[in-house]
């Protein structure tokens, strides 16, 4: 099974009485990611929430048998650099990425 790409789609919302408006910072996310991951071809999946909201926006990267990573404080800018993580995670055996390895 490949890596999947969770990304938080409240992450960076705006919210007017009660209701969350217009486009969240993690859905802007979200499509550039989707955008550029033809040459990476990663699973990438919306999630509601990841639990860290006040490191926002917000991925995780998940597989069977590794370690899970989330990452936060992510722009759209970041889309790249977090699809090159994800292949680094992708391409180790369990996982674990080492500092100086991380985009």
């Amino acid at each position: 099974m490949s890596t999947i790409v969770y990304v938080c789609t409240t992450c960076a919302s705006t919210w007017e009485n009660g209701r969350r408006v217009g486009v969240s910072g993690g859905e802007t996310l979200l499509a550039a990611l989707e955008k550029r991951n033809a040459n990476h071809n990663l699973a990438i999946k919306s999630v509601e929430c990841l639990s860290a909201c006040s490191h926002h926006c917000c991925v995780a990267l998940m597989a069977p048998g590794k370690y899970s990573y989330v990452f936060g404080n992510l722009h759209p800018e970041a889309a790249d650099a977090i699809l090159a993580c994800a292949q680094i995670y992708t391409n180790k055996a369990d996982g674990m990425i080492g500092w100086q390895e991380r985009p």
